[in-house]
């Protein structure tokens, strides 16, 4: 905390500081609540050996989040309340580098507002997929090729097969002889890698700002409303795919089952809370996109769904090597949950591809 301390010596201009805490869930930056007595604000240490390139993700941040601010007045809204906003230092920076090499960024604080890690219920799951949706629109004139792209490739599903593919011929670990069922049906579904980016490449999907990691817990609700605030945990948005951003809630919310179950007869792919999803993205987004975005959400949900158990199931075969795991074939077992609610969507396909249709008329 007496680094804390010293890097709050940056920032005087908010004030003398009273208290000073640990604050939130995440597991890659360090975040601390800091109280003055006035305000709040969250500051933190951006993880760097994630996050390499900190000056172009503090760019994005800094520049989307203007936008925002922007927006949101010009619709007579709370800007305070509605975006995140960048506290900078004394000097100016949006970000500080202190003598030890670490980066440290301010954010204002968001009053009356919570975080929940799981869905209570559909409306949370609503309000989550809304936020993000209009996330979408308030951002819908932002050049999004302007943006750095923080993670290259990040969604890039042709790479990532590929990824896969030099995994499974290396076999580091000799696992892949005992995981070809998870094997085959990735190898069956290598044409369906292609379709999303190459509507991309074709110039019949535009760009857009994606946020890249659309769950709930990087939603903000109105503590008093439970109504969606704003979208939170900026780190990730590059230019992208909205269907993307849809179809990594829908992989989020729409099961009823843990990431990594061991029994698959527990795994569930709902289509009525995929629905819900639908509803709240497109009740908020829907003016913003086009009638291809709209039709290509199913394949949004089932390619980010894939695209996760493929990063999975490669990380299992050169050794577990990236994700953390507590328990031997940890990460076997998350690439057979997310396979399993593939096949699942892929079962009730034509009901998925109707809920776009019906959302059109």
């Amino acid at each position: 905390m007496e680094q804390v301390k010293r890097v709050l010596q940056e920032w005087k201009s908010i004030g003398s500081v009273k208290n000073v805490c640990t604050f939130g869930n995440g597991h890659i930056n360090d975040t601390y609540l800091v109280e003055t007595e006035t305000n709040k604000y969250i500051l933190q240490r951006v993880n760097t050996n994630i996050f390499q390139d900190i000056t172009g993700l503090m760019e994005n941040i800094y520049q989307v989040t203007e936008f925002l601010k922007n927006k949101l007045i010009q619709a007579g809204q709370d800007p305070q309340r509605e975006t995140m906003q960048i506290v900078c230092c004394d000097r100016g920076d949006v970000y500080l580098k202190d003598e030890t090499g670490n980066c440290w960024r301010m954010f204002s604080y968001i009053t009356n507002s919570v975080c929940l890690q799981k869905a209570r219920n559909e409306q949370d799951l609503f309000e989550c997929a809304a936020a993000f949706g209009n996330f979408q629109f308030l951002l819908k004139d932002f050049p999004a090729h302007t943006l750095t792209e923080t993670i290259p490739q990040f969604h890039d599903t042709v790479k990532r097969y590929h990824d896969f593919e030099k995994a499974l011929q290396e076999d580091k670990m000799g696992r892949a002889a005992s995981i070809q069922e998870e094997i085959e049906f990735l190898q069956t579904r290598k044409k369906d890698c292609t379709v999303m980016v190459d509507l991309q490449k074709a110039g019949e999907l535009p760009l857009r700002v994606t946020h890249n990691d659309t769950k709930l817990n990087n939603v903000l609700l109105d503590e008093n409303t439970m109504k969606g605030l704003c979208v939170i945990d900026l780190d990730t948005v590059m230019p992208g795919l909205a269907a993307n951003d849809f179809g990594d809630c829908v992989r989020f919310g729409a099961n009823d089952c843990q990431e990594d179950e061991e029994d698959q007869s527990k795994v569930h792919f709902l289509p009525e809370l995929y629905r819900i999803c639908v509803e709240g993205f497109l009740q908020k987004a829907g003016k913003s996109l086009t009638e291809l975005e709209i039709m290509t959400l199913p394949w949004g949900a089932k390619l980010m769904t894939l695209e996760c158990g493929m990063r999975f199931l490669t990380d299992y075969l050169q050794g577990d090597t990236y994700f953390k795991i507590s328990r031997p074939q940890q990460n076997l077992d998350r690439a057979r949950t997310q396979f399993t609610l593939v096949r699942q969507m892929e079962e009730c396909w034509e009901q998925l591809m109707d809920i776009s249709k019906a959302q059109l008329q």
